[in-house]
């Protein structure tokens, strides 16, 4: 974790805690290292911080590439379904429930690593998206494939300190210019 160790050094006082916990959310945990990184990579992925990404995919590099795919896999559906479903949840409208979805989504169930693998990017991409279906879905088929809560936890752990570099990476490009003396 060399290279997100040396960007998380360039985050701002002002976001000192998440710093912090960027060095140490991907420490041991309920998760296995490749779990840990291909949940880190499915949210930068999702984050869509260029220097964040790819600090994270050097550090992934050790990694067999099922587990990048899947990472980009789970980020781009979920970006679609998150909306979507999201929609669906907020408006409540039985009509719109009863309507298929008809958006393609065979890779859900065609992983590169394994499903329950899948599931642990897919739910934590969409704690970023913010979609409650979509959550509670893959919480559930997480619980059915034999995870833990606390691995489902950690994965959402992950997925809320990536979210919040990424924001944090950001804060000093935005910061006033110093006045000339």
């Amino acid at each position: 974790m060399d290279n997100l160790k040396s960007l998380a050094e360039s985050i701002p006082d002002a976001a000192k805690d998440i710093r912090l916990n960027l060095q140490n959310v991907l420490g041991d945990g309920h998760l296995s290292e490749e779990q840990r990184l291909g949940i880190a990579l499915a949210c930068a992925f999702t984050s869509r911080h260029e220097e964040l990404l790819q600090a994270l995919l050097a550090d992934a590099a050790k990694l067999a590439p099922a587990w990048t795919e899947d990472a980009k896999a789970a980020a781009a559906l979920m970006a679609m379904n998150n909306v979507f479903y999201r929609f669906r949840h907020m408006i409540a409208k039985p009509a719109y429930s009863s309507i298929p979805a008809r958006l393609r989504m065979q890779r859900l169930a065609q992983p590169q690593t394994s499903k329950l693998d899948f599931e642990l990017m897919c739910l934590s991409v969409s704690a970023i998206g913010a979609c409650e279906m979509c959550v509670r879905s893959h919480e559930h088929s997480l619980l059915e494939l034999g995870a833990s809560e606390a691995q489902v936890l950690d994965a959402v752990r992950i997925a809320a300190v990536i979210h919040a570099a990424a924001l944090a990476l950001r804060l000093d490009a935005h910061a006033p210019a110093a006045e000339s003396p």
